[in-house]
């Protein structure tokens, strides 16, 4: 027996769509970074790109669970005294609803160079329409 290892040249990569609406935030985020990464195939290899591309449709419907919509907010520290920025969920769900899909899914995925070219591979749209219908896609239903 031998290991196999995959090696970049024989990656092969989908084209998958997901429609988050009415979803709960972590469990689509989960299922996309496990995708991104390239675990739901057989030859996962972890120092390797091979997840896939996927495209996020509706991103302003996302939902919470319980009362996260009106108590979760975001923090960011510019690193310097005092600068300490706080934007609440639905802040951040008017303006920038994207961000919140792409900071969820880029919490789980590693932490380094490969991780942001896996992050890379997600395309985020707030409503249904995409400019990706060229590729072949497969629709993600969970």
């Amino acid at each position: 027996m031998r290991t196999y290892s995959l090696k970049k040249e024989n990656v092969h990569r989908d084209w998958w769509v997901i429609d988050v609406k009415d979803k709960p935030l972590g469990r689509v985020a989960s299922r996309i970074a496990s995708i991104l990464r390239g675990k739901h195939k057989v030859d996962f290899t972890p120092h390797v790109d091979n997840g896939d591309f996927i495209i996020v449709l509706n991103a302003d419907k996302i939902m919470l669970t319980g009362k996260k919509e009106e108590q979760k907010v975001y923090r960011h520290h510019s690193g310097y005294i005092g600068n300490l920025k706080e934007v609440s969920f639905l802040k951040k769900k008017e303006k920038n609803p994207e961000g919140i899909i792409i900071h969820a899914v880029s919490g789980m995925l590693p932490k380094n160079k490969l991780g942001r070219k896996m992050v890379k591979k997600l395309k985020v749209y707030r409503g249904e329409k995409h400019p990706h219908q060229a590729q072949k896609l497969k629709v993600l239903d969970f």
